[in-house]
């Protein structure tokens, strides 16, 4: 029977225990040797998977080292190098004006803040986090991504609906030691497990706190939808 535990801090516990459990060495997902090409990496990924990311900066990385290379390019040279990424000509010209902006502002470093981060072109919240876990160490809030706005509402976590508010949610159940891994961990389950369109609950280590699980719901709470 798929029925969370009594409180939401109790909740998230438990979910974190079996998925420590189940995911061992989840972590992020994206290939970057230093700062910059993570940062590059995190703004192509924006609804591209990261396997078809790792693709195209094979080549890219090779091609632009500094961030003098990103903000010296052509745009339409650029859009073409990036061109099986979604949105890349946005992207092109993102990474572009970005990259300006490290060099004009910032030295050629990437910024260590979430405002100085979000102050560049196309990098957001979300982004800046990644930048700052993995590229400073630095923890200041939770990612959400899709898989993690997904999980988090099927297992009754959160009903809040947008990034933004998720996090700030996320962030006063989740302890603060768990923030970076909690979002490794539902990107891991939420690919092997818990998709967005047909979840195998029948194999799920979490299927028995889940308020959402297809074998004793009828709605889905990442949607609000019934069950297809």
């Amino acid at each position: 029977m798929g029925s969370p535990l009594p409180t939401r801090e109790e909740q998230v516990e438990e979910v974190l225990e079996r998925l420590y459990e189940e995911y061992p060495d989840s972590t992020i997902s994206l290939d970057f040797s230093n700062r910059l090409e993570l940062l590059v990496a995190v703004v192509l990924s924006a609804q591209c998977t990261d396997e078809r990311v790792n693709q195209v900066t094979a080549d890219l990385f090779e091609k632009y080292r500094t961030p003098e290379d990103y903000a010296n390019a052509d745009v339409d040279e650029l859009d073409e190098d990036i061109s099986s990424i979604t949105y890349h000509y946005n992207k092109a010209t993102w990474l572009k004006s970005a990259a300006n902006t490290i060099v004009e502002e910032h030295g050629g470093e990437i910024p260590d803040t979430m405002e100085e981060l979000t102050d560049l072109k196309g990098v957001g919240r979300k982004t800046a986090n990644v930048v700052l876990q993995h590229g400073h160490d630095t923890v200041e809030g939770i990612v959400v991504d899709t898989h993690v706005r997904r999980l988090s509402r099927r297992l009754a976590i959160t009903e809040e609906e947008t990034p933004e508010r998720i996090e700030r949610d996320l962030m006063t159940v989740v302890p603060e030691a768990d923030w970076q891994q909690y979002t490794h961990l539902m990107i891991s389950h939420g690919r092997a497990t818990c998709t967005a369109r047909n979840p195998d609950c029948a194999d799920c280590v979490l299927e028995t706190i889940c308020p959402s699980s297809k074998l004793d719901h009828e709605v889905d709470l990442a949607s609000g939808e019934p069950w297809g």
